[in-house]
């Protein structure tokens, strides 16, 4: 006789019953979570603008971000105003840091009109700072970060970070040693924007010419390398525009 526990009208309903009660509990989970995610959101993307601004707490060659109980502040110190470009719209926006950049390139790539590019404009010892997101491909998995620069897009300073980079290889692209040589590098030469590139055998090693658009790439880490140089390319060029018009105001 077979056991009401073996038929198949058992395990189906079983399975139906278990999937109702974990939906119910990763539906409750995410909910209850919610304001924390998104709280820790925040404090992460404005540390990263703030970081790449030159406002943090660094020491000893490592990376320091401003404390988590004092981001808000700081934030509100140094950024003076929010702005997000949409095709010919420029318009203020005070949660423009919360722009989902992945979402953003999806859209750019239907309709470049469409996509929003968000400017975070920040004053610094008496010099504005203009902070715009980057985002782009490494070797493994996605790369990203925020680029500072003076309106004539000069770099004063980057934050890079990584999903999945090889640790001692391409995840160095969050280290100083590697961010810490973009500062001061020019994006553009002769009027016409160039990017700059993480150059393997790079001519200028010591890093003293910032006029030649270059860096030196990672060791052992070409691909990842080669990402961020695109990454800058395709991403800062989509501001030139922007910056252009800055000059004509």
């Amino acid at each position: 006789m077979e056991k009401r526990t073996d038929s198949n009208l058992y395990t189906i309903l079983f399975a139906i019953v278990m999937v109702i009660i974990v939906g119910t509990l990763l539906a409750f989970s995410d909910g209850a979570l919610k304001p924390t995610i998104n709280e820790n959101k925040r404090i992460e993307k404005q540390q990263n603008i703030l970081y790449a601004m030159g406002i943090n707490e660094n020491e000893d060659g490592d990376v320091i971000f401003v404390g988590k109980d004092k981001i808000a502040d700081e934030f509100s110190k140094y950024i003076k105003k929010q702005l997000v470009i949409q095709g010919d719209k420029i318009e203020e926006d005070d949660k423009a840091y919360l722009i989902d950049i992945k979402k953003e390139q999806t859209i750019g790539k239907k309709d470049p009109s469409k996509r929003r590019l968000p400017v975070f404009i920040g004053e610094k010892d008496g010099k504005t700072i203009y902070i715009v997101p980057v985002r782009g491909k490494g070797l493994w998995d996605a790369i990203w970060g925020y680029v500072a620069m003076d309106s004539q897009m000069v770099v004063q300073g980057v934050y890079f970070d990584h999903k999945g980079e090889t640790p001692g290889l391409g995840a160095n692209i969050k280290q100083r040693f590697f961010m810490d040589d973009f500062a001061g590098e020019h994006t553009m030469k002769n009027g016409v924007f160039k990017g700059i590139s993480a150059i393997k055998g790079n001519a200028d090693p010591k890093n003293e010419d910032k006029t030649d658009n270059e860096v030196d790439a990672l060791a052992g880490a070409t691909i990842t390398s080669s990402g961020v140089s695109a990454m800058l390319k395709s991403e800062l060029k989509l501001y030139v525009p922007y910056f252009k018009n800055l000059k004509t105001n």
